[in-house]
């Protein structure tokens, strides 16, 4: 499987930095009503980001998605990031890195709705998620999103829902592991390792982090088979 074949590929190197560190302590959120997060139909869009590329994700980023907005510096449209964030969800609701930027937006000003957000920052989940309920990289950043905000039972469910739709890719092995693990489930976390590892898996993030929580196994050798 080539990086270009599957679309959590797209989001995976960056997810990798950020996954690391979002489990620091923000406040705990109380619950949005998905009734409340309004309608997905826009005057431009909704569009998949995995399957909507070319002029209209490129023209979004160009002038809403910059690198400056992504980054949380300054807005691009007008002053006010949340503005182009949430022009950028409302074309493209499951926009992964516009997902994870917002989760940081919010953490950022210590707010479940900034208020230049016109949903909660949880709503933008649940509408990336109504939209698209097969993206499993948007439902990973959600399960990040939720295991931050002290809500692990709902984290769980969210994680084994990717688990079961996204066996075959190891980045999404990777980084469930790297989730379960600010979770405190270590020997998920193993396991998750270990399978991103047999599928091809480089990167030792996960590895060095369970080694130094005291966790880390080899998996063990399977016996050569006697023909």
């Amino acid at each position: 499987m080539t990086q270009q074949k599957h679309p959590t590929y797209r989001c995976a190197a960056w997810c990798l930095l950020t996954i690391v560190t979002l489990a620091a302590s923000v406040p705990a959120w109380a619950q949005s009503n998905s009734w409340a997060c309004g309608d997905l139909k826009s005057h431009y869009g909704p569009f998949d980001y995995r399957t909507s590329r070319g002029e209209r994700l490129d023209t979004v980023e160009r002038y809403h998605f910059t690198p400056e907005v992504e980054a949380l510096i300054r807005g691009k449209s007008s002053i006010h990031i949340g503005q182009d964030l949430g022009y950028t969800l409302g074309t493209f609701p499951n926009h992964h890195r516009a997902l994870m930027s917002t989760m940081l937006y919010g953490r950022k000003l210590k707010s479940p709705q900034p208020p230049d957000l016109k949903y909660s920052v949880e709503c933008f989940f649940q509408r990336a998620l109504r939209f698209r309920p097969d993206d499993t990289t948007a439902r990973m950043i959600y399960a990040m999103f939720l295991t931050a905000n002290d809500r692990a039972p709902e984290a769980m469910r969210e994680l084994e829902r990717v688990e079961k739709e996204a066996a075959d890719n190891p980045f999404t092995s990777y980084n469930l592991g790297l989730i379960y693990l600010d979770l405190r489930e270590y020997n998920k976390a193993l396991q998750l390792a270990h399978k991103a590892m047999a599928q091809g898996f480089v990167q030792t993030g996960l590895r060095d982090r369970l080694q130094l929580a005291g966790k880390w196994q080899d998996p063990e050798e399977r016996p050569t088979a006697v023909k």
